[in-house]
């Protein structure tokens, strides 16, 4: 398996993880979910600004979110060979400390979590139905335990 994961700061915190710990969150959430896959993605880290136009653009809601996934769809043409575009995603590293710090978790867990969150978005998962959402969040935790990392539904419920 070869994923690149290309990172984007568009804003600056301390908090916010080094990027090779991005690529390994969504390399972890890409091997979980899809056998032997290339592929690449992009991740713009935001802030709330940036976040609160693009959610507002995107899905009509005019406030911040942790995390928004623009999967890339199919692409004709790529040869067999190249990674497979999966698509970008935007992090919002104020909303995502202030929920760490809201759910009494350690904010570097929080970033794996929406990592692995956002990139199984990308490969098609979604939490909209009840049979969905039980998937999706159970691949979630695995992912996550693997690392030693707590159930994070156990806490509060994510914006997402």
């Amino acid at each position: 398996m070869t994923v690149r994961v290309d990172v984007q700061r568009a804003c600056a915190d301390d908090d916010i993880p080094a990027d090779d710990i991005v690529a390994s969150w969504v390399t972890r959430a890409i091997a979980a979910a899809a056998d032997d896959m290339r592929a690449e993605v992009s991740i713009r880290i935001v802030d709330t600004d940036e976040m609160r136009r693009l959610n507002r653009e995107f899905r009509g809601k005019d406030q911040p979110t942790n995390v928004l996934s623009f999967p890339a769809g199919p692409v004709a043409g790529i040869p067999a060979s190249a990674p497979v575009p999966l698509g970008d995603l935007a992090i919002c590293a104020p909303v995502v400390g202030r929920e760490a710090a809201d759910q009494g978790k350690p904010v570097a867990e929080h970033w794996a979590h929406m990592l692995v969150h956002g990139t199984l978005h990308l490969l098609g998962f979604d939490h909209v139905a009840d049979e969905e959402a039980a998937a999706m969040e159970g691949l979630e935790t695995r992912i996550l335990a693997a690392a030693g990392i707590p159930d994070p539904y156990k806490a509060a419920p994510q914006s997402c």
